[in-house]
């Protein structure tokens, strides 16, 4: 008897103290701001904050930086010749996923250019970085050299970039406009809220080529990351490798009209359900060319036909909420909203991380990340909590 009270005792001091360490982590208050500082000359992608640690990552198109809340800096991510877009936390392993693109585009290119690498440094690819953030402990740490970044193989991306397809006409290259990716985030299935399963999204960018009709739909892949252990490599840019799963769990198709260069910042709000993403609008006419979205995540997906090689075809397509203006001819909802394509980072209890990027006198590039609440408000989607 007084073993067993002896060790319900010490289990339930091991289950306070770890609370009480827990709590420790989380913020008892969000920052009104959090200011990245001045960085390189490529502009922030994304921002992404880890509620346990209570630290925030930018990234930096080449470099990913870790801050605290409070603005001090903690380390860094430096030397990837590739485009690091936005980052996501992944709830289950708590490590940092990202978008990263390597491609001879005009993206591209200008990466290199910057950094002084020539052409031959790294093929084409399109993968997950998956980062340990844990082990980020100084600035300046090397993608390649501190072993600090792996990455899974999209193929299903590559396939879609690298596709020439038939538009009447004419032929074009990049199925559905496919420029890479960029959004990420970790959600639930459409329609599958209340599993609590979270799967990893991933959004396509998409050429904003307003001579043809077959990229006014966003491109949302569905994977299953529980598994991925077996498919991520150490980054090694001079060899790429292509170890990454042979499908994605789901292709969805959302119409929006075309953007400019697609999804940049995806965002799942666990308030509603629902998932945001915040693009460059487009400049299509027959579109009101919104720069944010809402992507219903109640609904599941809908069979319908869209046009792929000048043909229809059956896909899985999402819907966006009733929410926002509307743009009778188009049918499609959204709203204008400066910022966010930069950066979108949800914080829970309807609040956000936004990103203001701007460009200095000095040609550097910062961001500071303001505090924001969803209003859904057709006129001013978000507020800022303390203006």
């Amino acid at each position: 008897m007084h073993r067993h009270l002896t060790f319900l005792f010490i289990f339930t001091l091991l289950i306070i103290n770890t609370q009480r360490l827990f709590a420790q982590h989380q913020p008892t208050s969000w920052p009104d701001s959090v200011y990245s500082g001045k960085q390189g000359t490529l502009h922030v992608q994304g921002i992404a904050v880890d509620h346990k640690q209570g630290v925030i990552y930018f990234s930096f198109t080449n470099q990913l930086i870790k801050m605290t809340l409070d603005g001090r800096l903690l380390g860094s991510v430096t030397g990837l010749v590739g485009h690091l877009g936005d980052l996501a936390i992944n709830p289950e392993d708590g490590k940092i996923y990202g978008s990263l693109e390597y491609k001879n585009d005009a993206i591209g290119r200008g990466i290199r250019k910057t950094m002084g690498v020539g052409e031959g440094r790294s093929g084409s690819g399109f993968y997950i970085a998956i980062i340990d953030g844990n082990r980020i402990t100084k600035p300046g740490m090397n993608a390649d050299k501190d072993d600090i970044v792996r990455t899974v193989y999209l193929r299903e991306v590559v396939s879609d970039y690298e596709a020439s397809v038939d538009l009447g006409p004419k032929t074009a290259a990049h199925r559905f406009g496919c420029s890479g990716i960029d959004g990420v985030a970790f959600a639930p299935k459409p329609g599958n809220r209340r599993t609590g399963r979270q799967y990893l999204y991933v959004a396509y960018g998409i050429y904003g080529d307003t001579s043809r009709t077959d990229n006014d739909h966003q491109v949302l892949l569905l994977y299953d990351t529980s598994n991925w252990n077996r498919f991520a490599r150490t980054l090694t840019q001079d060899s790429l490798h292509r170890s990454g799963p042979a499908a994605p769990a789901g292709k969805y198709f959302v119409r929006t009209g075309n953007t400019s260069y697609g999804i940049q910042n995806l965002a799942y709000d666990s308030v509603s359900g629902n998932l945001l993403a915040a693009v460059y609008p487009g400049s299509k006419k027959g579109f009101p060319n919104y720069s944010l979205f809402v992507i219903d995540g109640h609904k599941k997906p809908a069979k319908q036909s869209i046009f792929v090689d000048n043909q229809p075809t059956t896909a899985e397509t999402l819907s966006l909420t009733d929410q926002g203006l509307t743009d009778p001819a188009s049918g499609v909802r959204g709203w204008h909203f400066k910022w966010g394509a930069t950066g979108l980072c949800p914080l829970g209890n309807g609040l956000f991380y936004i990103s203001h990027n701007r460009k200095t006198a000095d040609g550097k590039q910062e961001s500071t990340a303001w505090l924001y609440r969803w209003t859904g408000n057709p006129e001013s989607p978000f507020v800022r909590v303390r203006p």
